[in-house]
């Protein structure tokens, strides 16, 4: 009778909970909410940064110098985004830098990384409405990403996100 080896079970994926650094308040409140999530889920945290393409292509060295800067400024907003992130929860999130338009940057990422699961985005308060990037994906039915797409509202306390993840 052959020994028939156990069956291997499956690796262990780390849900993922994606995050779009953009600077915004809006970004703090879906870090806050998606740091506790992972933090309650044994998950992870992505936070990405897109650096819009340049257009100056008659300029080179002015192209250049625009995206050094929006480089540097991305990653200032990134690591200040991950130091909150790990002082208040003790989660460190994953930083990506990426450059193109967001919505297929976005895209990309989720396809390529098969552990994130969840989007996370902050709606804005202001009167013109929860933000372009909110706005744009609550227009398009499925949001065309494949996964689910967790919409923080902007006016939510801290101690409202803390009982809500």
């Amino acid at each position: 009778m052959p020994d028939n080896p156990a069956p291997k079970a499956p690796p262990v994926r780390k849900r993922k909970f994606l995050v779009i650094a953009d600077g915004s308040p809006e970004a703090s409140k879906a870090l806050h909410f998606a740091t506790l999530r992972a933090a309650h889920t044994d998950g992870a945290v992505t936070l990405l940064a897109v650096i819009g393409p340049a257009d100056f292509q008659h300029w080179l060295g002015v192209e250049n110098l625009m995206r050094e800067e929006a480089m540097e400024e991305a990653e200032r907003v990134l690591h200040k985004l991950a130091a909150q992130a790990y002082d208040q929860f003790g989660v460190r999130p994953e930083l990506i830098i990426r450059e193109g338009k967001l919505r297929e940057q976005m895209a990309q990422l989720i396809s390529e990384d098969p552990d994130i699961s969840v989007l996370v985005l902050g709606a804005g308060t202001s009167k013109e409405g929860p933000g372009p990037l909110v706005s744009s994906i609550a227009s398009d039915a499925a949001g065309g990403f494949g996964i689910p797409v967790t919409i923080v509202p902007g006016d939510l306390s801290e101690e409202q996100i803390n009982l809500l993840a």
